[in-house]
């Protein structure tokens, strides 16, 4: 009988990278943000901040007013994502409105003008009609408390009403504690975070994280207030520092979870490297209030 035969060898297979597009084969770059021009705005804001505390007190009035404005033209725009149509005049003049009773009236003028935006917004969204009122003044409420009130403690820590350069001070510790969190955190979430914080919300944040941010600043602030507010009890500081630290973790966390709502990545794209103002002022926000109030419980205004 004939030997059977062996089938043929097949044919080699063409090699993946030939069906594969010339650009696969090199390596992505990693999307990220223009860290110079990030480095150069934080430098030109924190520089027209404490330019202003310290050079002419009345001009870090106007960069509140200014920053709470563009606050809220950015949350505005990033609710439109979902249709919602929030009053933009009355929060646009109710807003520095705000600030300017705070600066100049105190902590209890401030709430007479957020009931007085709120109710500007509500009667000024009848001209739309019925059709997603509640939706439109409820998006409008948030945002009248969210910016510019949280927004308004500033003025209220500054405080020109007395010592003027005590004010200037007390904005800066809140401000320096408020870079200490952010930084901490980010340098013990770099290399000791394990154990994610809130995944669904913002996967990069961890609990060591969280608890480096409150270590480095109940120690930085605890020092600050030594040497800056004269203050000779030592613990003050430290609890500052944790105070504001969980109330700016938590503000981080609020504005990402407003965002991953919304499906926006940033507020906007304002502020080269960094995206929009609110994606900066995210952090202080909560802090505000928060070092207003424990300033002035443990290191009252002289």
């Amino acid at each position: 009988m004939p030997k059977e035969q062996e089938p043929a060898p097949e044919a080699p297979e063409p090699a993946e990278e030939a069906s594969e597009p010339a650009e696969q084969a090199k390596p992505k770059r990693r999307a990220g943000r223009n860290l110079p021009a990030a480095i150069g705005v934080g430098v030109a804001l924190g520089g027209a901040v404490i330019g202003s505390l310290f050079v002419w007190i009345p001009a870090f009035l106007a960069l509140v007013v200014a920053a709470v404005v563009v606050g809220i033209w950015e949350m505005v725009r990033a609710v439109s994502v979902h249709k919602a149509r929030p009053p933009l005049v009355p929060l646009l003049i109710g807003g520095p409105c705000m600030v300017v009773l705070a600066w100049f009236g105190g902590a209890d003028l401030l709430p007479v003008g957020l009931l007085a935006t709120l109710l500007v917004v509500f009667v000024w969204r009848f001209a739309g009609g019925a059709r997603d009122y509640q939706r439109d003044v409820t998006a409008g409420a948030l945002i009248a408390v969210y910016v510019p009130f949280l927004g308004a403690f500033a003025a209220l820590l500054a405080h020109p009403g007395k010592d003027v350069s005590d004010g200037a001070v007390r904005v800066l510790v809140t401000i320096l504690a408020v870079v200490l969190s952010d930084t901490g955190g980010y340098v013990t979430g770099v290399f000791l975070g394990r154990h994610p914080m809130a995944p669904s919300v913002s996967p990069a944040k961890s609990w060591e994280g969280a608890a480096g941010s409150v270590v480095w600043t109940g120690a930085g602030s605890a020092l600050a207030l030594s040497l800056l507010l004269d203050d000779a009890v030592w613990w003050h500081g430290a609890v500052f520092g944790v105070a504001v630290s969980i109330a700016s973790v938590l503000g981080d966390l609020g504005e990402s979870l407003i965002k991953r709502d919304l499906g926006v990545k940033d507020m906007s794209n304002l502020l080269p490297g960094h995206g929009g103002l609110m994606d900066r002022l995210d952090s202080i926000l909560l802090a505000l209030p928060t070092a207003y109030a424990v300033l002035a419980f443990l290191v009252p205004p002289s």
